[in-house]
């Protein structure tokens, strides 16, 4: 069976310290990993734009985590929706939402011209969150070896097509490639890097967009800026970071260089403030990127989640809204 592999040298745990030392991390972690008070992490209810208006649209919602919807140019796209309450195989293990409610729950959702995803991971491929997207959905475009799974959950055969690294496709005119990520693959203990990741750049006729999925820094934000950008926007993961995996998560200052590498404008991140996949503070990521964002000079906006963001519009929200869900 075929396995995939990173353009640039990469593992998915480095350092001395094994597994065990990371369980003991774990064990003795810092109480901050989780909002003291979820209830006060605001969540906006997302308000769809009007059919007379999405022509013209370049509107980004943020759902937390990496699941965020593009509407754009009379298209609704749809990134890694994982809309479930825990990013795991079953629903009594693993980090819970931080957040009790979202932006819209999926089957409320307007018709999607497209689900794209960047990988299988449980953080952004959600059984659940499909089954309700499925009959709604127009189109589902996946990296390599990622289709079979959503011809097992039921979705019809012709809605799904999969694609390679630097892959172009197209919904009904619209202009997406599938493009490079440095990440790795699999939904068990088994299985490891028999689908591929990915990022994706979205080709709008007056606005251009990236996404990185999730991704180390490396090489290839260089190469997908000097290919596709510069870029209206970037959606770019900054947390769940960790040194020991640091060669397939960005630290948030690379998320920062990897902006600048795909010669992007406005950036968001995300990967952040809905789960606690990592050691370091459930805030930590957004104040640090922030940061050496104010460093060197990029613009940052930083949604509530189900706060509209106007890629277009010049005026982002900039609030710090974190600081008051500790």
């Amino acid at each position: 069976m075929e396995k995939y592999e990173n353009g640039s040298p990469s593992s998915v745990m480095t350092g001395s310290s094994g597994i065990f030392g990371l369980l003991k991390d774990y064990r003795s972690g810092r109480a901050d990993r989780r909002p003291s008070d979820t209830s006060a992490i605001p969540v906006m209810a997302y308000q769809p734009v009007d059919a007379e208006h999405l022509s013209e649209a370049s509107r980004l919602t943020w759902f937390g985590h990496s699941a965020f919807l593009l509407e754009l140019e009379g298209k609704r796209l749809l990134f890694d929706p994982m809309l479930g309450n825990r990013p795991s195989p079953v629903s009594w293990v693993g980090s819970k939402r931080y957040n009790r409610s979202l932006p819209a729950q999926p089957e409320n959702l307007p018709e999607i011209d497209a689900v794209i995803l960047s990988h299988d991971h449980y953080d952004h491929l959600d059984y659940s969150t499909i089954l309700k997207l499925k009959n709604k959905t127009r189109r589902f475009l996946v990296p390599m070896g990622v289709r079979k799974i959503l011809l097992k959950w039921g979705v019809s055969p012709e809605k799904v097509t999969e694609h390679a690294w630097w892959d172009k496709c197209e919904v009904d005119g619209f202009s997406l490639v599938c493009t490079p990520a440095q990440h790795f693959s699999g939904r068990g203990l088994i299985g490891r890097n028999r689908t591929l990741w990915c990022s994706w750049v979205i080709n709008g006729e007056k606005t251009k967009i990236f996404f990185s999925g999730d991704s180390g820094y490396g090489p290839h934000f260089q190469e997908i800026g000097a290919k596709y950008g510069p870029f209206d926007l970037t959606v770019m993961e900054c947390g769940q970071y960790n040194e020991r995996w640091s060669d397939i998560h960005m630290m948030p200052e690379q998320t920062v260089q990897a902006h600048l590498d795909l010669g992007g404008k406005l950036m968001i991140p995300v990967h952040w403030s809905a789960f606690t996949l990592s050691l370091h503070s459930w805030t930590e990521p957004v104040e640090r990127v922030t940061k050496a964002a104010a460093n060197r000079n990029v613009t940052v906006s930083t949604p509530k989640i189900g706060e509209p963001v106007d890629v277009n519009s010049g005026s982002f929200p900039v609030s710090t809204w974190w600081r008051e869900g500790r």
